[in-house]
């Protein structure tokens, strides 16, 4: 069953399947079901046009982690695998459950206001995702690089907002903050209208917050021991989305940024091998 959880978990997120051949045989399946847990979160919103569906989506997950559909989880092989990390690692349930209700935003038009929220938005997903990683690889130094996790969260989630803005655009999504947009004179309206000069200020920005981020990460890995590295792995293909983004400016709206495939896996074996 955890087993395929790994293989669900390479038809969701081909780097994040890779980042699981890094870790060891037997903490694979539990890493792999955690991986799978946050892609089938990810993915709600596109399989649905409207709110309510994806709300009742969420909240399925959010029962099977309550553990109020455990005979329905027992036939979903990711459900599954996830129960079976939460009992074997002893992963906090309350955790598991704001990830997923963290991921309601992303149903509704509502934009994002500020960094605040922004930071609350990718701590409860993509950091807490790192957490859980290092729960699972090394439980005793976890703690320890809890504030490399909120950085490199930062900086993946923000990687990842940016190679979809195309899709987020055409959905009406504006992740990027208002404050932001404000910031740059710049707002909601002139960016979904198309305006060259905003949306271009907008990918510059947002890119620096990134790499803000991706720099106090770097600073402070010396806190993730070799162990936890499986588990930060997304930042290694940060930079080549921030590179890619402000090279394409304003077109970054209109065109996906993809990372080049061929040398993800490379990035990854470096920086699993040699750390940051």
């Amino acid at each position: 069953m955890a087993s395929s959880a790994l293989g669900a978990l390479r038809e969701l997120d081909q780097a994040k399947y890779l980042a699981c051949l890094f870790v060891p045989d037997e903490k694979r399946d539990a890493f792999a079901s955690i991986c799978a847990f946050a892609e089938e979160l990810r993915r709600i919103p596109l399989l649905v046009s409207e709110p309510l569906p994806g709300e009742i989506r969420l909240q399925w997950w959010r029962d099977v982690i309550s553990g109020e559909r455990a005979g329905e989880a027992a036939n979903h092989v990711v459900a599954a695998g996830l129960l079976t990390a939460i009992q074997q690692h002893r992963l906090p349930i309350a955790a598991l459950d704001a990830m997923a209700e963290a991921r309601i935003f992303d149903l509704y038009h509502d934009p994002m206001p500020d960094s605040a929220a922004l930071e609350t938005y990718l701590g409860e997903t993509e950091a807490t995702l790192i957490q859980f990683g290092g729960l699972i690889l090394d439980p005793n130094n976890a703690k320890n690089a809890a504030v490399s996790a909120g950085h490199a969260g930062m900086a993946i989630g923000i990687a990842s907002i940016l190679r979809y803005l195309p899709r987020a655009t055409n959905r009406q999504r504006m992740f990027i903050p208002v404050t932001l947009l404000d910031a740059i004179g710049s707002d909601v309206e002139q960016i979904f209208a198309g305006n060259e000069t905003g949306r271009a200020k907008a990918t510059t920005a947002f890119v620096a917050l990134g790499r803000d981020h991706l720099k106090s990460f770097k600073r402070l890995a010396r806190t993730v021991t070799p162990q936890l590295r499986p588990a930060f792995l997304g930042a290694a293909l940060c930079e080549p989305v921030f590179r890619k983004a402000e090279k394409a400016g304003a077109a970054a709206f209109a065109d996906t940024i993809t990372p080049p495939p061929l040398l993800t896996p490379i990035r990854l074996a470096y920086r699993a091998m040699r750390g940051w």
